[in-house]
């Protein structure tokens, strides 16, 4: 049976929240770890479905995996590869998994990779990784729904993005790490995650310039120039960010720690010009506060450094309740904003022309039984049933499970009142799961 959240709004989130590793970075840094011979370890590893996904992909590989939840913690020894194929059943389930394919034509000059999915928040292409990979001297072939790729040797050069894509800026990072001379990537994402996999690698033993910046460099090294390391990931700006809207969302007052201010600097200041109260009270963690309706202010995607679209959907439900109207241009997928007819569903007024949408603040919202159509719009749902007056049921957690850590608990751990349940769920197991704590 489908699991489902059971919303009570309207209780103020006050306490303590740790926020866990980084989705976006983690997934990354274990594709990158079958580029060294031998057994390497990664911590701050979130107990995520997408994790389980990447290690399905990587143990296809003939790559012996070890998953370690209590100390969160992934060991992955590449000693042999005996696979260069990464199956449909899997990359098919999450589109971060196809940045095996720069890593596996790095190591072993070909790779045969699935063509990704994942949520379905619009066209996410693949003409960037292919273009940058046939540039590096990768012939390249799609069939039946596979990407086959071979190299008899990579050699370096200067790839120009058209745009900032993450994705393809990691897989080209990754093919370039022994290729042949020097590689240069224009117009590279600057994403904090993108940092991390250059220092990962770097601390594997990669030459790795630039990250962070629009130009990324790479100077080609050989096999046995790297090594398996032991690396711990960046905390999750978005589960940070999903954590400060729900405080905010329900004039609540939490502290949130295990998290890098500076990866949220753009979202921290919208949030304070609404009305929020944002306090630096530790390198890593932060005070958020709420005591007012908070003002609408209008929120444009863009590329990192700018406001990201994986928080566009808590923006949307903190403007759904606020004082006059506010506008939200999505500037980067198309299909973005799946969770307006659910919040529309509890009372929220909004109008949405293409990749616009004009939200006129609301009294309130009132609970409802509402679906997550994706990772990202299923977390506002739950944000909006914390905030609205009565019962919320949120439907379809899998997509949540993919990128929230023991959300639930967590929420309940700040007095959210959420319970985790299916239809045949008992009394007494509800119960014990609302009573349950971190």
């Amino acid at each position: 049976m489908a699991d489902k959240y059971k919303i009570q709004g309207g209780n103020q989130l006050k306490g303590e929240v740790l926020i866990g590793g980084a989705k976006n970075s983690v997934l990354k840094l274990m594709a990158s770890a079958v580029l060294a011979k031998g057994e390497s370890k990664i911590y701050n590893v979130p107990e995520l479905t997408d994790v389980e996904i990447m290690l399905e992909v990587i143990n296809g590989l003939g790559v012996k995996t070890h998953h370690d939840k209590e100390e969160q913690s992934v060991t992955i020894d590449a000693t042999d590869i005996t696979s260069v194929t990464a199956k449909y059943e899997y990359v098919s389930k999450m589109r971060a998994s196809f940045i095996i394919l720069g890593a596996l034509v790095s190591r072993c000059k070909e790779a045969i990779v699935a063509l990704p999915g994942g949520c379905a928040i619009g066209e996410r292409r693949v003409d960037f990784h292919i273009k940058g990979l046939e540039a590096l001297g990768a012939k390249i072939k799609i069939e039946n729904g596979y990407v086959h790729a071979k190299a008899t040797k990579l050699v370096g050069t200067d790839i120009y993005l058209d745009i900032p894509s993450v994705g393809a800026t990691e897989n080209l990072m990754l093919a370039s790490i022994l290729a042949e001379g020097s590689t240069r990537i224009q117009n590279a994402a600057r994403e904090p995650e993108i940092i991390d996999l250059a220092n990962f690698l770097n601390t594997m033993g990669a030459d790795v310039t630039g990250a962070g910046t629009s130009e990324i460099v790479i100077n080609g090294v050989k096999q046995e120039d790297l090594h398996p390391i032991e690396y711990t990931t960046i905390p999750d700006r978005i589960e940070a960010g999903t954590f400060m809207s729900m405080v905010a969302a329900t004039k609540g007052k939490a502290i949130i720690r295990n998290i890098y201010p500076a990866h949220l600097t753009f979202f921290t200041d919208k949030l304070m010009k609404m009305g929020a109260n944002i306090k630096l009270i530790e390198p890593t963690a932060i005070e958020v506060s709420c005591k007012n309706r908070l003002s609408s202010v209008n929120f444009v995607t863009q590329p990192y450094p700018g406001f990201p679209t994986d928080l566009q959907s808590m923006a949307m439900v903190l403007l759904s309740t606020a004082n006059g109207v506010g506008i939200i241009t999505e500037s980067l997928y198309e299909n973005r904003f799946m969770q307006v007819p659910h919040l529309i569903r509890m009372g929220a007024d909004i109008h949405q022309d293409r990749n616009h949408a004009i939200i006129k603040g609301v009294k309130k919202l009132n609970g409802a039984t509402v679906v997550a159509s994706d990772l990202r719009a299923g977390a506002s749902l739950v944000v909006a049933g914390l905030m609205a007056s009565g019962t919320t049921i949120v439907e379809h957690l899998y997509h949540i499970d993919r990128g929230y850590e023991k959300f639930d608990q967590k929420i309940r751990n700040l007095g959210g009142d959420i319970i985790r349940y299916n239809d045949e769920t008992s009394d007494e197991e509800v119960r014990e799961r609302n009573e349950s704590r971190i």
